[in-house]
């Protein structure tokens, strides 16, 4: 045997390099690796510091304190995958529960209620979607305005004040819906499990959700391949409104009011949370999975801030340094900046 086939053979026998294992898990999770090891990392430690952070009582308060931004968060999913952003998701939201607490007040029934609140957020989003998508408007200065509009129709609803619904006949059902349990296991948590799980299948296994991956990834070619790109971008900003009233509905359930104005990070902590969770800020890339991943991160930072009596002024700075962070890495993945390892020699 000469030289070169016993160096051919060795070669053979070799086995293959294996890749380093964080560079394994990384492309095992996607774009979500930065949440799930947050997510992780902050466990240990609250779990560790905190012995009340693993108990069931703080497992519940943590879902219901953000099935609000989760809900929010699914359907900002949809506007960002398709290349857009809709800067008046909560706005929207504090109109839309205005409305419901109008509704209540008028003495409506509960489904009567919840039916107008809901249709409320689809003119919201529709208004959105034709001025971004027919008429052609670019959607941040559409959703910029209509955010200045929603909230200043949230304040003329009921002039500036809250209406306490606590009282009101309809309201019995929307609060038993929303702090209610079955078995222990919260209403709002079975809520957010099935609005996760139709969400993702509509993503992932019907035309629509796909159109939308393809008109976040390159629109123009998104259209040559017969998609609608425009009935597409509108109908995104139609869900958007959808589930702004959906999340008004969850927000007045838990607070037993409607309240004209939000808070002022929740924008902020929504746009994070689908970011965080891999979606990229481009479009086409990301998915629900990723987003509940954000929602989480986000919640658990939070419900750790509390644990440990830090002051609830550090919220949004906080949800502003992870947001950049959670950009900073979608642009490294982007531009191939991170490396964990060489997949061989």
């Amino acid at each position: 045997m000469n030289q070169s086939t016993a160096e051919r053979t060795d070669l053979k026998a070799a086995p293959p390099a294996r890749r380093p294992v964080l560079s394994r898990i990384a492309a095992a999770t996607g774009p979500a690796t930065g949440a799930i090891a947050g997510i992780v990392i902050l466990t240990v430690v609250l779990a560790l510091t905190q012995p009340v952070f693993l108990t069931w009582g703080n497992i519940t308060n943590l879902v219901g304190a953000n099935s609000v931004t989760l809900v929010l968060a699914l359907g900002a999913t949809f506007v960002l995958l398709a290349g857009g952003l809709d800067l008046s998701i909560v706005a929207a939201s504090a109109a839309t529960g205005m409305v419901f607490g109008l509704m209540l007040q008028s003495g409506a029934d509960a489904l009567p209620a919840i039916a107008v609140t809901l249709l409320a957020g689809l003119v919201f989003g529709l208004l959105n979607g034709v001025l971004t998508s027919y008429a052609r408007i670019p959607f941040l200065v559409v959703t910029l305005g209509t955010a200045s509009l929603f909230a200043s129709i949230a304040l003329l609803l009921n002039d500036g004040k809250t209406i306490n619904v606590f009282d009101f006949p309809g309201f019995a059902f929307v609060n038993d819906f929303v702090l209610g349990q079955a078995f222990g296991i919260p209403f709002i948590l079975m809520f957010d499990i099935v609005l996760v799980v139709i969400t993702a299948v509509v993503l992932r296994y019907t035309k629509f959700g796909r159109g939308i991956y393809a008109v976040g990834s390159n629109a123009e070619a998104a259209r040559l391949n017969g998609i609608n790109v425009r009935l597409t971008t509108m109908l995104v900003y139609v869900i958007v409104g959808f589930t702004a009233a959906l999340a008004s509905l969850v927000q007045v359930g838990r607070l037993a009011g409607a309240a004209p104005t939000f808070d002022a990070t929740l924008l902020l902590t929504v746009i994070a949370a689908v970011l965080i969770g891999g979606t990229a800020y481009t479009g086409g890339e990301g998915g629900v999975g990723g987003t509940v991943l954000g929602v989480l991160f986000l919640g658990v930072i939070q419900n750790g801030l509390t644990l440990t009596s830090v002051s609830s002024f550090w919220r949004g700075a906080v949800n502003g340094i992870v947001l950049i962070l959670a950009v900073a890495l979608g642009v490294a993945r982007q531009y191939g900046w991170l490396r964990f390892g060489r997949k061989g020699r």
